[in-house]
């Protein structure tokens, strides 16, 4: 039987829950103290098919990426995706969101156009906020046309924070 593993890693933003299938990253989400962990891996085990296993191992490059982008030091992530349970269009979508450059945003409106549904803005807002990869998808760098940062899933604060850290670094 296929399985997949999880692992957790801290980082300035909350400690991420990575979850790994043998196609590669199949979740990234920051973690709240109050967050049912258990019942974020019987979601990823639903949607992937496969038992999750803890395994830091496996996390081990993804994580030596996140920590260096931390650190203003990478630019891209070049983990390869498990985008399983995502629609054609929401692939779509995604693929197009990892094309923003480092440090610069795209609008919701944008990315539609982009996915080759230029009249779909607010699904490209659903897609980015239920996306089960963050950071490594930049979802982040989607913005409103008016230039304001909108949501991040539960985590406002920290789509703010990694705006900054790449302008910070940009500059």
């Amino acid at each position: 039987m296929k399985r997949a593993a999880f692992a957790i890693h801290p980082t300035p933003v909350g400690d991420a829950l990575l979850i790994f299938s043998d196609a590669g990253l199949a979740a990234l989400d920051i973690i709240d103290d109050g967050d049912d962990v258990t019942a974020l891996l019987l979601g990823a085990e639903n949607r992937l098919g496969m038992p999750v296993e803890h395994d830091e191992q496996a996390a081990a490059a993804v994580t030596t990426q996140l920590d260096e982008y931390f650190a203003g030091e990478r630019r891209d992530f070049d983990a390869l995706l498990d985008l399983t349970g995502t629609t054609e269009f929401g692939t779509r979508t995604l693929e197009q969101i990892t094309r923003i450059p480092y440090g610069q945003t795209a609008s919701y409106g944008e990315i539609a156009m982009r996915a080759g549904k230029p009249r779909a803005a607010r699904a490209v807002g659903s897609i980015c906020a239920t996306t089960p990869i963050s950071i490594v998808v930049p979802v982040h760098r989607v913005v409103r046309s008016d230039g304001s940062v909108g949501q991040y899933g539960r985590h406002p604060e920290a789509k703010a924070f990694l705006l900054d850290l790449e302008r910070e670094s940009t500059d």
